[in-house]
């Protein structure tokens, strides 16, 4: 389009689309016009970035190539339009005033982990020694502060923080690091932290930061304010005070996730191959489950050998290990149970300060509550199983229009799910609706999604399981609704994130999903597109003896589908869940299952490895959300590539494998042998029912979607077994592939059916 020979002067009018606001874009675009000497301005928009430039043709297309692939690391631009302009003779080059066009939005950063020059700055600069709320215009608070847009700081939660002079020369001067960033302050006119011990408040950085050492070297508990929520801190060596931090948050059996004071220390801990050292050093700073190689304090994980670890992101963070000689401290949500994560100093002091031997707060109110992020390495590619702080706000695009609709997501692991032209905005992670303060949190962040993203939703997609209560509010809101079956959503959930519309072969393995037959489902073999689905086939149904209960004691699941393998013999049977059970009461799930009362039968992969755990000994009780399948998948011996029999027809049946597990169990086989082989089974048996599906439609792209893909053993087995074979395989990266992703299923099968 333009000639670089041509020395006469032309104008550009460009417009760029992307997460190109809150990253230092504009401040990168005043510095590029400089350098290629061009003038004109630059402008934020509620749509994105417009800028007009003006000088010799030459200089163009270097100007526009450096756009594209220069920009700064956060940045991503999605798409630039470029118009010629009638040159103005405009000198100079300016940042204008942000423009708020109705209805119209860009993309908003997500907050971004504290940069190695702010952190090289908080030594240096005499104004920033030891500021603990440094940043710049390449990191800092983003999601977690702002209140609407555009992103500028009177939007923010820095609003009531005036700029001290020092700081206004930063954030004016076009050379300076910090030129227009928004959240930028220092010691003299920036937030302060404060620390409530029993009654006593103590101000003043040093003396904080002196008491907060002595505490957690003496195996003390600290509530801390973070960007999205407050945590809850210890040493993670120290097993009493990880023990007493169990039973003060009321988590009895699920794992903590432990911040490492840097990425030598975390590798004396756990294995980290080259694209997990990565995801751990990324902007992002997410949790990172890796496999151990020694332990902390058994605590901790309670005899997983996975550990969620991840390496600071905060300044107060880097402030305290550079002081406190401990290689990890656990860091957990501030919250209790199932509630959300804390974020007001109010609701903490009160809540938190009974817990603790003291509250650490600071005085910039976090507007926007965002859980740690958490992804697992599988297959040598980075997956994202909770996705909150780092990653929200982003948006996954698509190829068609999906303006208008919402998705209220699922009940458990629940993110809701806006459409806006071709975007789709997953919320941050909001956890479990059946929790009252959940759903209070569920119903005010849709609410700020829809305001910072100007959508009023015409339409509404909903499970189709009637009691979810996320289904209930879609019933309320008096809109156009929908109903998606659950699977069908996880399957086209993982095909919008990978860009696939056409028809598909969908592996949909989970807990629960409600089926159109009325039964609950979970291993579901589907043939689908974005708009419809055939049910290819499933595992064989299994009775859930006292319903929901079943979901929490594997004892029950594992009962059931022994009495499908042997009937009333099981209790003959030299099985640890047979011993460690009341033969009264086994006699009484025997004439449950057989009178059908208050047994719903479950095709759920979930289901079937907590069955398998039950028998074979290693975990008979839960104590939260899929233990039971963790543990199984915890005791997987490498190596061992034998599987058990089972039988394909219209359903995949494991009778076989079951009594094959009992006779090895009976013959006093490792627990560990037996995991491994029913994992190789439920790879082996899926492989096949999905060559005979590839036989019968002549479809050769498959999706794996649903949390039991979590499983990183099973999802690397299976994934390798079907590319060998040929098979084109589309998993989630991006977007969990848990319920956290059903969200995005819903709205574009509602989309297409619309």
């Amino acid at each position: 389009m333009l000639n670089p020979e041509q020395d006469h002067i032309i104008a550009l009018l460009i417009h760029v689309e992307g997460l190109v606001q809150g990253v230092g874009f504009r401040p990168f675009i005043y510095r590029l016009a400089k350098q290629y000497h061009l003038n004109g301005w630059v402008v934020n928009r509620t749509d994105g970035v417009t800028l007009k430039i003006e000088g010799q043709a030459k200089h163009m297309p270097f100007f526009v190539e450096d756009l594209r692939y220069k920009a700064p690391v956060v940045a991503q631009i999605e798409e630039i339009s470029i118009d010629q302009d009638i040159p103005e003779g405009i000198t100079g080059f300016q940042i204008l005033a942000s423009q708020d066009l109705t209805g119209e939005t860009s993309e908003i950063s997500p907050d971004i982990a504290v940069c190695p020059d702010c952190l090289y700055d908080m030594s240096h600069q005499p104004h920033r020694i030891a500021y603990p709320f440094i940043n710049c215009t390449n990191c800092g608070p983003r999601f977690s502060i702002i209140r609407d847009f555009p992103y500028d700081r009177k939007n923010t939660t820095m609003a009531t923080f005036d700029m001290c002079p020092v700081c206004n020369a930063e954030y004016t001067d076009i050379n300076d690091r910090r030129f227009h960033a928004q959240p930028v302050a220092c010691n003299h006119c920036g937030p302060a932290y404060s620390m409530t011990v029993g009654s006593e408040i103590v101000t003043g950085l040093p003396e904080i930061m002196d008491r907060i050492i002595s505490l957690v070297r003496s195996g003390g508990i600290l509530g801390l304010k973070g960007i999205g929520g407050y945590h809850l801190a210890c040493d993670a060596l120290n097993e009493e005070a990880v023990n007493r931090l169990r039973h003060l948050k009321r988590r009895e059996g699920k794992p903590f996730a432990v911040m490492f004071k840097d990425l030598d220390s975390l590798k004396q801990y756990a294995e980290v191959s080259g694209t997990e050292e990565a995801a751990l050093l990324s902007w992002h700073r997410p949790i990172v489950i890796l496999k151990t190689i020694q332990p902390l304090a058994p605590g901790i994980t309670l005899g997983l050998d996975t550990l969620g670890a991840f390496l600071p992101y905060m300044p107060l963070h880097h402030m305290i290990f550079d002081r406190l000689g401990l290689p990890a401290v656990v860091l957990t949500s501030g919250n209790l149970a199932d509630e959300p994560i804390i974020i007001d100093n109010p609701t903490a002091l009160h809540t938190l300060a009974s817990l603790t031997d003291a509250v650490i707060t600071y005085d910039r109110d976090i507007f926007n509550r965002v859980d740690d992020s958490v992804v697992r390495v599988i297959g040598a590619k980075e997956r994202i199983s909770r996705r909150s702080r780092g990653y929200v706000p982003v948006p996954v695009k698509l190829g068609f229009d999906v303006d208008g609709i919402l998705a209220a997501g699922a009940e458990l692991s629940n993110c809701f799910c806006l459409g806006k032209g071709n975007r789709a905005y997953l919320s941050q992670h909001i956890g479990d609706l059946k929790n009252l303060e959940t759903f209070t949190f569920f119903e005010e962040t849709l609410g700020r999604f829809k305001h910072l993203f100007r959508i009023e939703p015409h339409t509404v997609a909903a499970d189709m399981h009637p009691d979810y209560l996320s289904t209930r509010f879609a019933q309320k809101l008096g809109i156009k609704r929908i109903e998606v079956q659950h699977h069908h959503a996880h399957i086209a959930s993982c095909m919008a994130e990978n860009g696939v519309d056409e028809q598909v072969i969908g592996l949909a393995f989970d807990g629960t999903g409600y089926g159109s037959d009325g039964n609950i489902w979970g291993s579901e073999f589907l043939v689908c597109d974005l708009k419809d689905f055939i049910r290819m086939g499933h595992f064989e149904y299994m009775p859930m003896p006292g319903g929901d209960k079943a979901a929490t004691e594997p004892w029950r699941m594992g009962l059931s589908l022994l009495y499908q393998a042997f009937g009333q013999d099981i209790l003959g049977l030299d099985l640890p869940v047979i011993q460690q059970t009341d033969p009264a009461i086994i006699r009484m799930i025997i004439t449950a299952i057989e009178k059908s009362i208050h047994c719903q039968l479950s095709s759920g992969m979930g289901r079937l490895f907590d069955a398998t755990a039950a028998i074979s000994g290693i975990c008979l009780h839960a104590r939260f959300h899929a233990e039971a399948p963790m543990r199984l998948e915890s005791n997987v011996i490498s190596g061992i590539h034998g599987h058990y029999d089972f039988t394909i027809s219209e359903t995949v049946s494991v009778l076989p494998a079951v009594r094959q597990i009992c006779a090895d169990i009976s013959s006093g086989v490792a627990p560990g042998i037996v995991a491994t082989k029913f994992h190789n089974t439920i790879a082996e048996a899926s492989f096949r029912m999905a060559q005979k599906i590839r036989d019968e439609k002549g479809i050769q792209k498959i999706v794996l979607s649903g949390g039991t893909f979590q499983n990183k053993y099973l999802a690397e087995l299976l994934e390798n077994k079907l590319v060998k074979d040929n098979f084109t395989v589309y998993t989630h990266a991006r977007v969990p592939c848990n319920d956290g992703g059903i969200a995005l299923g819903q709205l574009v099968i509602a989309a297409r059916r619309k």
